[in-house]
């Protein structure tokens, strides 16, 4: 059987719009609130349609040396221009792209995990030291 871990794709998000960027600072200080972004399509826009779209966007942050990761949040895009009139006619469409502050008393890595309808899972990472 093959893991789920093993459908999840990464890429460089220079040249694949499907990644997951997150956007927040190498270095922070122990308990205080900074932001961190994640956006899809940073470099190269991701479509937003209502055939193609990114449906969510999950926040994980894992400490150093701790067995398991903690969510930060999870973020559902349900505007993709559907409505009674048709696909694409609708009058909402959401971006793909969320803000979070949170705050760590130790250092890790934040994973952002992102679903397009039609790609699949898309991951990304960064380190974040403690100071």
């Amino acid at each position: 059987m093959i893991k789920l871990s093993e459908r999840i794709q990464e890429a460089d998000w220079k040249t694949e719009k499907h990644v997951p960027v997150i956007d927040g600072p190498d270095e922070v200080k122990t308990n205080e609130f900074f932001e961190v972004k994640v956006v899809v399509g940073k470099e190269i826009a991701h479509p937003n349609t209502t055939e193609h779209h990114i449906r969510w966007i999950t926040l994980f942050f894992h400490p150093k040396g701790e067995k398991f990761s903690v969510q930060v949040g999870h973020y559902e895009f349900t505007g993709h221009g559907e409505s009674a009139q048709g696909p694409n006619m609708g009058p909402v469409y959401t971006f793909p792209g969320v803000a979070a502050s949170l705050k760590i008393n130790k250092p890790g890595t934040l994973y952002a995990l992102a679903l397009c309808n039609i790609h699949g899972l898309w991951q990304s990472a960064k380190e974040i030291k403690v100071v």
